[in-house]
């Protein structure tokens, strides 16, 4: 089968296409033929090693220290079930499926093997395979650090860096929460955000939303331009600040800032769970939630497809399909 791979750290040049063997399920597994899959900013960080501060040496620790020990990239793919193993009672041949393998990667390729019990769950019918395959990696990181604010119907959120695959499952949830909800974005991006159903759209452009005296009871930061030290003053009495793309110091100074005070600061890597897909899959077939597309790129054309991930620009996510 065909496959993207990567056996170096670098920029998209890295990344080509090789046959590799068609994996085959074990008892308990089942074969998904891929119809989709995405490039996300976890994949450019895995490929490229440009982690946030502080975070260098964990993340060669995670993917390999000289070079990656899983060649193959893609975090969240959707597909058909082509085979199962004999133990596999929830899936059976010809589901269609959505499937979140985070940091153990491997989705940028023709067919993958996947635990049954492991982040997998069947396609709502209201999405086609493009927003299937994109469900899993925003809406999950959305989901977890939502889950650990303990957000609350009412409760002002502001999310910083609204377009993107997280920011946009983020806004579309936290609404689905019953939350006044506040993105900042680009001026390119105010249309995108605000067709969310979002309440309030700040241009960042425009206005500094760390100066313009208003407080939040939630704010996250997608961006990574929105540290503790930066928006502590628009936090609310008890606000939270939720570090999507945090600093090793932010994340060692939550435990003094929740000790000193009544905020509080979460950070650290969004949990994976299979619960977490089927409530992705319940909000996607009552359309709370739907994943925005950005574009879509053939396999042999992975080098762009990376390459704009890499500019910074992506609105929602990027597809590939085979």
């Amino acid at each position: 089968m065909k496959a993207a791979v990567y056996h170096q750290y670098g920029g998209p040049e890295v990344v080509h296409i090789e046959e590799v063997p068609k994996p085959i399920p074990k008892d308990n597994e089942i074969l998904i033929k891929t119809h989709a899959s995405t490039v996300s900013s976890g994949d450019w960080r895995a490929r490229s090693m440009e982690m946030p501060p502080g975070f260098g040496l964990i993340g060669r620790l995670v993917f390999g220290l000289t070079k990656p020990k899983q060649t193959v990239l893609g975090t969240e793919l959707s597909g058909v079930v082509e085979a199962v193993g004999p133990d596999v009672t929830r899936f059976k041949v010809g589901d269609a499926v959505f499937a979140f393998s985070g940091v153990h990667m491997g989705c940028h390729a023709e067919y993958k093997v996947v635990a049954q019990d492991s982040p997998v769950a069947l396609k709502p019918d209201t999405l086609s395979f493009a927003e299937a395959a994109a469900l899993s990696f925003g809406g999950t990181t959305a989901l977890d650090f939502l889950k650990r604010a303990k957000l609350c119907r009412g409760e002002k959120v502001l999310i910083n860096g609204a377009s993107g695959a997280v920011g946009t499952a983020m806004v579309q949830i936290a609404k689905h929460y019953g939350a006044q909800v506040t993105g900042v974005c680009s001026t390119a991006n105010i249309h995108l955000v605000q067709s969310l159903g979002i309440d309030h759209v700040i241009d960042y452009t425009q206005d500094d939303f760390t100066s313009n005296g208003r407080t939040y009871d939630v704010i996250a930061d997608i961006a990574g331009t929105a540290p503790f030290r930066r928006c502590r003053k628009s936090l609310s009495n008890r606000g939270r600040l939720l570090l999507i793309l945090g600093s090793l110091t932010d994340m060692l100074r939550a435990p003094w800032v929740a000790l000193t005070s009544r905020r509080k600061i979460i950070v650290g890597p969004a949990a994976e769970r299979v619960e977490d897909l089927h409530t992705l899959a319940k909000l996607a077939q009552v359309r709370h939630y739907r994943p925005v597309i950005d574009r879509c790129y053939p396999m042999n054309e992975i080098v762009q497809a990376h390459h704009h991930v890499d500019s910074g620009h992506k609105r929602g996510s990027v597809i590939i399909v085979p």
